[in-house]
């Protein structure tokens, strides 16, 4: 069953579906089943929350909310170890805020056809870390979604204490 965190609505029968159904079942992104993100969330659950909360939000606006859904769910489609990599890079090398969304965007690229729309949502995913304000108002929301959906999961994520 696939859900966004803090959703009760599957996602396999709903009009997002048909807009990632294509990426969504890819091998490339299976593979971010195994790698933890936020907490106890995966990458690939990260990247859903993200493509299906952009996708309301800009369906809501009335702005392209199949691009945001597609680059929603591609935006974070790397395999390397972030921490492992800031902590070997040199400080000539660029921090894994800075270049995960090269990554991602150079693997969805060999994925699938990107547009304009759809490559500037994933580059611009992390800003203001990447300085370069985002073009389009998708990529805003996504970036604003991305930073909502860190918040759900690691707040979803975190086992309660005990009182």
């Amino acid at each position: 069953m696939l859900k966004a965190v803090c959703s009760r609505q599957e996602l396999a029968g709903c009009s997002y579906y048909g807009c990632v159904s294509d990426l969504i079942e890819r091998p490339e992104l299976a593979r971010l089943k195994e790698i933890t993100h936020h907490v106890r969330t995966s990458r690939f659950q990260h990247c859903v929350n993200v493509s299906y909360y952009s996708y309301l939000v800009c369906r809501r606006l009335g702005l392209d909310s199949r691009s945001a859904a597609r680059a929603g769910l591609l935006h974070d489609l790397f395999y390397y170890d972030r921490k492992a990599y800031n902590s070997c890079r040199t400080k000539d090398e660029p921090s894994h805020s800075l270049m995960h969304s090269r990554v991602a965007k150079g693997n969805a690229g060999r994925l699938t056809r990107l547009s304009d729309l759809e490559r500037d949502i994933i580059s611009r995913h992390m800003w203001p870390m990447t300085k370069k304000l985002p073009k389009y108002r998708e990529s805003l929301v996504v970036c604003m979604i991305d930073k909502y959906c860190a918040v759900l999961e690691f707040v979803a994520g975190t086992p309660r204490r005990s009182r």
